[in-house]
């Protein structure tokens, strides 16, 4: 009998605690990101962002904070639409980027002249976060391709590549890694070659072939997960005396890649690509990271392989980190539920952080300040000595490489 009652009151006690958390208001975070093509990518930044969140049981002041995902298909008309509904929502305090920079360069003015406070764990493009007016309302914690560019370069130097070229997409963001790279080369008529989205295998062949046929031994590659994977099979087919190496952005990791390359790879293509200087991989774990991984193994099971490793670590990294140094922000502010009023606040929290907080790559102590022209890189968290090399290891696990 008494065991019974215990069981009810226990029953009671859980049925009020969810009953008030539901009651609770909730602010809303739209997640505006590629779930259909680039869904890894997309899942894990969803999966770190919401791992900070849950630290705090995802409350803050009385407000539940909910994430919703909002699937841009690789779209920047359908990425705006989203912006739109978010400006209707009075519950909508701010929106999380993706794996994409098209959006946010292309409605950049619409983003700031709107007021949308958008944070970016993933979309790398220089203009994102350099829209010149100190009213600026993206903040980025990512890799910067103001900076991407010059590690690129840096690492094919070390490579002793004697003749790089450049394949790019055809997007903002290849023309903003264009600027970059040509700068970091010294060479302002560097050879390039442009490709669309979707680039076919035979189309691909064509580019390699010519870029082979000209001497050139390194490929710097700025482009996704679907046309790197054409660019690893083409190499595979080339002669190995041929081969050009493989320097590429980290646009590669969003996606299902690996898997669509691992045959090759294992075979000695030579493959490296950026990400930021941290990886679970890296061991023995500290006590924080040790925590972190195991919320993450806790939460998400079937996201981690063989219980070691996740795919598309950046996404999940980078949206950890964000997340708690928004939580950081918030907790500088006083919330009012009136979400125009709370987003004003909320930016000029992020700009002001007065306490250091502890992420996975490292301790952020105001990782972000007012925007100016003298300040271009104001709303970036991280630095050039924050983005490594890294390279695939047999299981598809990524290796993080220390800078030299």
């Amino acid at each position: 009998m008494e065991r019974t009652l215990v069981a009810v009151f226990l029953c009671f006690i859980t049925f009020s605690v969810l009953a008030n958390a539901a009651q609770r208001p909730v602010l809303y975070i739209y997640h505006d990101s590629d779930y259909s093509s680039h869904s890894e990518s997309a899942e894990a930044m969803k999966m770190g962002f919401n791992s900070a969140l849950r630290e705090r049981n995802f409350e803050v002041q009385g407000f539940r904070l909910q994430l919703l995902e909002k699937d841009h298909r690789g779209n920047s008309n359908r990425s705006l639409l989203t912006m739109r509904r978010f400006l209707k929502d009075e519950r909508a305090l701010l929106m999380l980027g993706g794996l994409h920079s098209p959006p946010y360069i292309k409605h950049r003015d619409y983003i700031n002249q709107q007021g949308i406070l958008l944070l970016v764990p993933w979309a790398a493009g220089g203009p994102v976060t350099r829209y010149p007016d100190t009213n600026n309302w993206v903040f980025r914690l990512s890799i910067d391709d103001t900076k991407a560019g010059l590690r690129l370069v840096e690492f094919a130097r070390q490579k002793q590549c004697r003749s790089p070229h450049m394949l790019l997409e055809r997007t903002p963001w290849g023309k903003s890694n264009y600027q970059t790279i040509t700068r970091a080369l010294s060479k302002p008529e560097a050879p390039v070659t442009w490709f669309n989205w979707n680039m076919k295998m035979n189309a691909t062949k064509i580019m390699l072939r010519e870029i082979v046929s000209n001497g050139h031994d390194c490929v710097i590659f700025v482009g996704n997960a679907l046309e790197g994977k054409q660019l690893v099979k083409a190499v595979g087919q080339t002669p190995k005396a041929q081969r050009p190496a493989i320097i590429s952005h980290w646009g590669i990791t969003g996606g299902n890649f690996f898997a669509q390359v691992a045959e090759q790879l294992r075979a000695g293509i030579d493959l490296h690509f950026l990400q930021s200087c941290f990886s679970f991989q890296q061991r023995p774990h500290t006590e924080f990271v040790a925590r972190v991984w195991q919320q993450l193994i806790t939460a998400y099971p079937d996201k981690v392989v063989d219980g070691r490793f996740i795919q598309s670590p950046a996404g999940f990294i980078h949206g950890y980190d964000l997340g708690r140094v928004l939580l950081g922000a918030l907790d500088q502010i006083s919330l009012s539920g009136k979400v125009k009023q709370d987003r004003a606040a909320l930016r000029s929290a992020l700009e002001n952080l007065k306490q250091p907080v502890q992420g996975l790559i490292k301790v952020y102590k105001q990782p972000f300040s007012p925007w100016s022209e003298s300040q271009p890189d104001a709303h970036e968290a991280l630095g050039l000595e924050d983005i490594c090399m890294a390279s695939y290891n047999t299981d598809g696990s990524i290796k993080v490489l220390k800078n030299q």
